[in-house]
């Protein structure tokens, strides 16, 4: 894919997303054969645009938990007596990806209520297992060599990390950054089920009401976010990625 195309592509998503959440009665012509009985052919108990907001919020406040919770992890179990600790913490991650995000939700929503944050504990759970593998996986693959060299620079091992393991491990960090974004957002519609806000609440009220308009609704908008997000990243990461060194 060329330069161009894919700008052209990533701009015809992103116009398609913003089109349908601010004007999507734009769109029912498209969504009526859909429907039967004189059904909405868009979703009308809610507006789109909030619900994807939330949506999002609730997806990237998660991955930012994620990802502070992973990396901690990752370099605590590449340090010195930290490697002790690398299967408990494999354990420890492997559960949110282990357990249904229902499950989880089922057990969180007894201890906080309902609403956002039992959804945010899923998300967190489910999300860091991708960063942490990725993460150790970047730190781990630093060559003994660099390592010799910058000790033999008179770096201390707090000034190594950040100044040269982190930087070469990024790639693989962003990578799994991604993952979890892409799992966040399809994991974010069970939200619906515990009362919060999301794009979940337009497919569960389709599969409530048998309008498959609002089903499709719901999962393309979920979809689409998806993969924007993923691309978006990729390419505000790509400048950071050619500065590394």
């Amino acid at each position: 894919m060329t330069s161009r195309t894919g700008w052209l592509l990533r701009g015809l998503g992103w116009g398609l997303l913003i089109s349908f959440l601010v004007r999507p009665q734009a769109f029912a012509g498209l969504l009526i054969p859909l429907t039967h009985d004189g059904a909405p052919a868009i979703y009308d108990q809610g507006d789109l645009l909030a619900l994807a907001s939330a949506h999002l919020g609730i997806v990237l406040v998660a991955t930012v938990f994620s990802t502070a919770i992973a990396l901690a992890l990752a370099i605590g179990v590449t340090r010195g007596p930290g490697r002790a600790f690398l299967p408990l913490s494999r354990t420890l991650v492997g559960v949110g990806q282990t357990f249904p995000p229902v499950a989880v939700l089922a057990v969180a929503v007894p201890l906080v209520g309902f609403g956002a944050t039992p959804t945010l504990i899923a998300l967190i759970a489910y999300g860091l297992l991708p960063i942490f593998e990725n993460a150790l996986s970047g730190l781990e693959g630093v060559p003994s060599s660099i390592r010799e060299a910058a000790d033999g620079m008179g770096f201390d091992p707090l000034r190594r990390l950040w100044r040269v393991e982190l930087p070469l491990a990024r790639p693989l960090i962003v990578e799994g950054v991604k993952q979890t974004l892409v799992i966040s957002v399809g994991t974010a519609t069970l939200g619906s089920t515990v009362a919060s806000q999301g794009l979940g609440e337009v497919i569960v009220a389709g599969l409530l009401s048998d309008n498959t308009a609002f089903v499709l609704q719901g999962g393309v908008l979920t979809g689409l976010m998806a993969v924007l997000l993923h691309d978006t990243v990729g390419v505000m990461t790509r400048p950071w990625m050619r500065g590394m060194a």
